[in-house]
């Protein structure tokens, strides 16, 4: 079994206790991989007899430290045996709050990318589009016609810093990630980006505090279909520097923001998909079994989205069959999210068969039929539908979910189809060994500081060095410029740190329900704070001291 050689080598080295380092076997008088405590330290594993000095430093030392690194990299082999990859299923739903979907009664759905999957063939064609809009409409020059989307460059989840023309990275605690800081399609060195905030990585809180993700100056791009977006921005920003051409930063910004909203709202997307639905849209046929299991097992369904009746139609249609409205408790369109959220003035109008609007007061909401605009409050009030029985699925973290959990206390699920990919390069060899290694260098020097000597700081920093190497290493499996939508080298990223405030569960898509019973609890992990003891394996590895200096501050208790 995959889980057993792992549990086997921990409980070779499971933590002493009072710390977080390896156990030490009764022979040993310090823990492995660690080295000896600091100065009037004891690790309560150890036996208090004879404890082996460290060497005095020079030459010695310096072997001393390197002698603790192989201990550690041996250590590192024993913790993974080759099973220990592929334990995560990308198909898998993970939880951030404990959720039973007993007592979900009803559940309700976005419908682009969390109904209809859409395959990355479209980001090309939008970003073409919007690109031929800036040239022939908002008369940009004809030299960005050269350039083509490039899947790879950018991920979601980046902001960007309208004024200075920056596309970047951002951690959970308002931090640029350094070496993710672009300008145009050229990355910008460390210390400008320093520079260009006033001598630190931190973005103040009210330059990005909008709860939509818009502060004043800096904007987040957080679905899907803002890929093209980010693309076509930096090759404009990429061509205008390229040639030295003057332009005003905020002019460029929301032209290439209405070219794309153009590609939106002219259609242009809608036709493409309705032309060749089998080349656009994934999973079809998963998303039926999905909604008619659910209804089989008798729960409500409801879809609010902003797409128009005649696109959500024909997608429909196509997954799931003509009589697909039946399957609905209630179908509202050209919702306008977020504002259906929070404003209350918008009343429902009903729309026929032909797409029409009628003029009729709205009393209640009919199975079958189809309608538009409204908001919460009134749906709340003519459904009755509250609280912890409802389940709304979206993959907008900000405009599908987030006033729904917050304002209205529903569950929440986020559709991430990006958390496939990533889990498939989780799941790889040469991620796991690299990560469980950083951890580990990371313990060593933790744990090492603690020798000042010229010597020992030159071993420090060759260790300090090989870190920063590994993290590139590691990053770059996801993506070259950006690495991973979730963490950045040790941070979750401002995207992840809102996808756990805002949905109960994620997943890859509406599929993965098909793994579970309708009546499956969803747990999540209890991982340990940074004051708890260790229980996962990668923290088994990062040094037993947390106070190298726990004995010299004994007289301050």
């Amino acid at each position: 079994m995959a889980g057993a050689g792992l549990r086997a080598a921990v409980r070779r080295w499971l933590p002493c206790r009072g710390h977080g380092g390896p156990r030490a076997s009764s022979s040993s008088p310090s823990c492995p991989g660690c080295g000896p405590p600091g100065p009037g330290a004891h690790c309560p594993g150890a036996p208090r007899s004879a404890p082996a000095p460290a060497p005095a430093g020079g030459a010695e030392l310096s072997a001393h430290l390197w002698a603790r690194y192989q201990d550690m990299r041996r250590l590192v082999h024993d913790l993974l045996p080759p099973e220990v990859c592929s334990l995560l299923n990308p198909a898998a739903i993970y939880a951030n709050n404990e959720i039973s979907l007993r007592d979900v009664e009803v559940y309700g759905f976005d419908y682009d990318y969390t109904l209809a999957q859409y395959a990355d063939a479209l980001h090309p064609e939008i970003f073409s589009a919007a690109r031929d809009i800036l040239i022939e409409h908002y008369k940009y020059p004809e030299g960005i016609r050269k350039y083509d989307y490039d899947p790879s460059f950018a991920i979601r989840g980046l902001h960007y810093d309208i004024q200075k023309s920056l596309l970047m990275k951002i951690d959970a605690f308002h931090y640029v990630q350094l070496g993710t800081a672009y300008r145009g399609l050229q990355p910008v060195p460390d210390e400008e980006v320093i520079d260009l905030y006033g001598g630190t990585q931190h973005i103040p809180l009210y330059q990005m505090s909008g709860f939509y993700g818009k502060g004043p100056s800096i904007k987040q791009f957080m679905d899907i279909f803002s890929l093209p977006e980010m693309a076509l921005l930096s090759c404009v920003v990429d061509h205008f520097l390229g040639h030295s051409l003057e332009f005003d930063q905020a002019h460029l910004y929301k032209d290439v923001t209405d070219a794309i909203r153009d590609v939106h709202v002219k259609g242009l997307m809608y036709q493409w998909i309705e032309r060749d639905m089998e080349k656009y849209i994934l999973r079809g046929d998963e998303t039926f079994a999905v909604l008619s299991r659910l209804v089989a097992h008798g729960k409500q369904l409801f879809l609010i989205t902003n797409s128009p009746f005649s696109f959500v139609d024909q997608g429909m249609r196509h997954m799931v069959g003509p009589d697909w409205r039946q399957l609905f408790d209630v179908v509202i369109v050209q919702a306008d999210k977020p504002s259906f959220f929070t404003d209350r003035r918008k009343p429902f109008r009903k729309l026929d068969e032909k797409g029409s609007l009628h003029w009729d007061r709205i009393t209640r909401l009919e199975k079958g039929k189809i309608y538009r605009q409204g908001n919460l409050y009134d749906f709340l009030r003519l459904t009755e539908w509250r609280g912890p029985r409802v389940l709304y699925f979206g993959d907008h973290l900000y405009s599908d979910l987030a006033d729904l959990m917050l304002r209205h206390g529903w569950r929440t699920g986020a559709i991430i189809p990006e958390l496939e990919r990533e889990i498939r390069i989780i799941n790889t060899e040469q991620y796991m060994h690299s990560l469980t290694w950083q951890q580990a260098l990371t313990g060593l020097l933790e744990r090492m500081q603690t020798y000042q000597d010229a010597e020992s700081q030159q071993v420090l920093a060759a260790w300090m060095k090989e870190r920063q190497e590994l993290r590139c290493v590691t990053k770059a499996l996801f993506n070259a410029q950006f690495g991973s939508i979730f963490r950045t080298f040790h941070n979750p990223t401002y995207f992840s740190r809102r996808l756990v405030r805002f949905s109960d569960l994620y997943m890859a898509s509406l599929s993965c329900l098909l793994n579970y019973r309708v009546d499956f609890t969803f747990y999540p992990r209890r991982t340990p704070l940074q004051h708890e003891a260790p229980l996962w394996m990668d923290q088994l590895c990062t040094g037993c001291m947390k106070t190298p200096f726990l004995g010299d501050m004994a007289h301050i208790r």
